[in-house]
């Protein structure tokens, strides 16, 4: 079998790298910081704009959501109406990371990202996940883009599932009540297993039959 080379840009926990690994493709994860996946080796410590001109097959990117996701609309609109133009400033700096990962020179791409803010302009999403749709008993809505790339497919839905983030802060003022994740910010991050081992599974088979 082919053996594909897969760049998992901005992740540190190595979720993905280590799906594509198990599969035996050569797979490296790539952040400006440490690993803490365990697999040193398999890690390129650098910027992600340097390491995506290495030839790679596949680019899966995980670039920062602080100033582009929804989640931030308190610190982007702090009154009504009124923007705050020094973190506009910085969320339109993501928003050209972020596309220069999309656009790379790399024939299959797809970068994960959560709802972003409607003024910062990105591209419409190719599709929307949850991880209770790949064997996890959470919710955690997450956005794909992708490029020459089908839409992943569910593996194993689960009915029963709890938040994973305490994101519903409209609801919480409204009286619901919900429990969720106690998480640091770095475990958040992470990539649910099952969803590393859909994108490895099915991306690597598709990307070898094209």
């Amino acid at each position: 079998m082919k053996k594909l080379r897969v760049l998992v840009a901005c992740e540190k926990s190595q979720e993905v790298t280590k799906a594509f690994r198990e599969l035996g493709h050569i797979a490296f994860s790539n952040d400006i910081q440490d690993c803490s996946g365990g697999y040193p080796e398999w890690h390129i410590k650098d910027d992600a704009l340097n390491v995506i001109k290495n030839g790679w097959d596949l680019l899966i990117a995980h670039p920062p959501c602080t100033y582009i996701s929804r989640a931030g609309a308190r610190w982007m609109f702090p009154k009504k109406n009124l923007i705050c133009h020094k973190r506009l400033k910085l969320a339109m700096d993501a928003k050209c990371f972020f596309m220069t990962l999309l656009n790379a020179d790399i024939p299959f791409i797809a970068v994960e990202n959560p709802l972003p803010l409607r003024v910062v302009g990105l591209p419409k999403e190719t599709q929307v996940i949850q991880p209770y749709e790949y064997g996890h008993e959470f919710s955690k809505r997450t956005h794909l883009w992708l490029k020459n790339l089908p839409k992943l497919i569910p593996t194993d839905v689960i009915t029963n599932y709890t938040p994973y983030l305490p994101s519903n802060t409209g609801g919480k003022k409204r009286g619901q009540k919900f429990k969720y994740v106690n998480i640091s910010k770095e475990e958040s991050s992470k990539t649910f297993t099952g969803i590393a081992k859909a994108m490895a599974e099915q991306w690597s088979e598709y990307i070898l039959k094209h």
